[in-house]
C-alpha cells in the first residue's frame, strides 16, 4: 500500500475524533494497526492525535516496524502502555479514547494507572472500523485477488477427492494449495464438512471419510497481502437424489435473490430479507439458522453486519459476502457463498468459481 494512503486513513480518523471532543485516540487492534501504519507485527499500540500519531512497539519488531510503518515508531522494553500514556501527558491531552471492544481488561488497567492527572480515558467504539468499512480501489484489488487465488485453490484441491479420504485431509490439501499459489494463510480454518456433518454451519474438519452419496461442503478462505476472500461450495459424490437437488436449488434461490437486492442504498436487513423470502417459499426459512452475510477486508468477519436486524444501509466499497443456507440434523446442509462489492449502481460478484453443484464420480 503506498505510504500516502496511510496518511490520508490517519486523517480520517483524526477528523472522526474531533468529531467525538477526543484529544486523542490509543488504537490496539492488530487489523486497525495496519490500516492506519502498515505495521503487521503481533504486539503494538497507536497514539494518534489530529496531525500526529506514534507507533509503539517491542524490540522484536524493531526492523519489521521501520521497514513497514510510515508513522514514527518508539521500541519499548516492556509493557507498552506506560511509554504511550507518557507521551500523552507531555502532548498535555485530556479526553483519551480507546478501543472499547478491542481492549483486553489488564491492558486497559495499565493505561488507566498510567493517566495524568485531571485526563479520562473514554471508550470508543467502531471509529478506524468504520473507515475499514469503505475500500479504495487498491483494496477492492487486493480482495479481488485473494478471491482468484481461493477460487484457484479450490479447483486444484478438489480434484484429489475420492471416496475414503477424510475431510482432514481435503482441508490440508486445500490450505496447501492456498500456500502453493501465494496466500500467507487462510483466513480462517477451512470448513469440510460430509454427510450428517454437513449440517454444522461451522464444522471442524476430523478424520471422517468422504462418502458416496453425500453431500460434502467447503467453505474456504486465503489471506493474500492481508486481505481476505470467503467461499462456500457444494459437491456431491455420485449422483444427487430429488431431496438434495431440491434444498440446493432453494439455497441457490436464496443466494441469488440476496445478491439481486445489493446496491448502494439498501438496508443491509433488506438483503438478508431477501434470501428468507425465497427460502420461506420452499418451505426452509427454518433451516437457515445464520446471518446471511457480513463485510471482509483485513479481517474475515468486519462491518457490515448482513442480517434481518441490521439498519446500515449499503454504500459503494462495501465488500461483504452473500451466503445462505439450509441444515437438516441428520441429513445434512447446503451453504453458497460469494464475495461481493457493492458498485454505484448495484455490486459485482467477485467469486469466479461456478455455483453449480459439483458432482463428483
Amino acid at each position: 500500500m503506498p505510504p500516502k494512503e496511510f496518511a490520508l486513513r490517519r486523517r480520517r480518523a483524526a477528523v472522526a475524533l474531533d468529531t467525538g471532543k477526543l484529544d486523542a485516540l490509543i488504537v490496539s487492534a492488530a487489523p486497525n494497526i495496519r490500516y492506519l501504519t502498515g505495521f503487521t507485527g503481533s504486539n503494538g499500540l497507536i497514539l494518534l492525535w489530529p496531525g500526529g500519531a506514534c507507533l509503539f512497539t517491542d524490540p522484536r519488531y524493531e526492523i519489521q516496524a521501520a521497514g513497514e510503518a510510515d508513522s514514527p515508531v518508539r521500541v519499548v522494553r516492556g509493557p507498552l502502555q506506560p511509554a504511550l500514556m507518557k507521551l500523552a501527558a507531555r502532548k498535555r491531552f485530556r479526553r483519551v479514547g480507546f478501543e472499547a471492544s478491542r481492549l483486553a481488561f489488564d491492558a486497559y488497567e495499565q493505561l488507566r494507572a498510567q493517566l495524568p492527572l485531571g485526563a479520562v480515558l473514554e471508550p470508543v467504539s467502531g471509529l478506524v472500523d468504520t473507515l475499514r468499512t469503505i475500500k479504495t480501489s487498491r483494496e477492492i484489488d487486493l480482495i479481488r485477488r485473494s478471491v482468484a487465488l481461493n477460487s484457484d485453490a479450490f479447483a486444484r484441491a478438489i480434484r484429489k477427492v475420492r471416496p475414503g479420504a477424510t475431510e482432514s485431509a481435503l482441508a490440508a490439501e486445500i490450505e496447501y494449495r492456498m500456500r502453493l499459489l501465494g496466500a500467507e494463510k487462510p483466513a480462517f480454518d477451512t470448513i469440510v464438512a460430509s454427510g450428517a456433518r454437513s449440517a454444522l454451519p461451522h464444522a471442524q474438519p476430523g478424520a471422517y471419510p468422504i462418502r458416496r452419496n453425500q453431500l460434502l461442503l467447503i467453505d474456504m478462505g486465503a489471506s493474500r497481502e492481508g486481505y481476505a476472500s470467503d467461499m462456500t461450495r457444494m459437491a456431491f459424490l455420485g449422483r444427487p437424489g430429488p431431496r438434495v437437488r431440491s434444498i440446493y436449488r432453494a439455497v441457490l434461490e436464496a443466494q441469488l435473490a440476496a445478491i439481486d437486492a445489493v446496491r448502494p442504498g439498501v438496508r443491509a436487513g433488506d438483503v438478508d430479507r431477501a434470501a428468507r423470502r425465497a427460502l420461506r417459499a420452499a418451505g426452509m426459512e427454518k433451516a437457515f439458522v445464520h446471518s446471511t452475510g457480513h463485510g471482509l477486508g483485513l479481517e474475515i468477519h468486519e462491518a457490515p453486519r448482513i442480517g434481518r436486524r441490521q439498519e446500515t444501509p449499503l454504500l459503494p466499497g462495501m465488500v461483504i459476502t452473500i451466503e445462505p443456507g439450509a441444515y437438516f440434523e441428520g441429513f445434512g446442509g447446503c451453504r453458497i457463498e460469494d464475495t461481493i462489492v457493492v458498485t454505484s449502481s448495484g455490486c459485482e460478484v467477485l467469486t469466479p468459481t461456478a455455483k453449480e453443484l459439483l458432482q463428483i464420480e
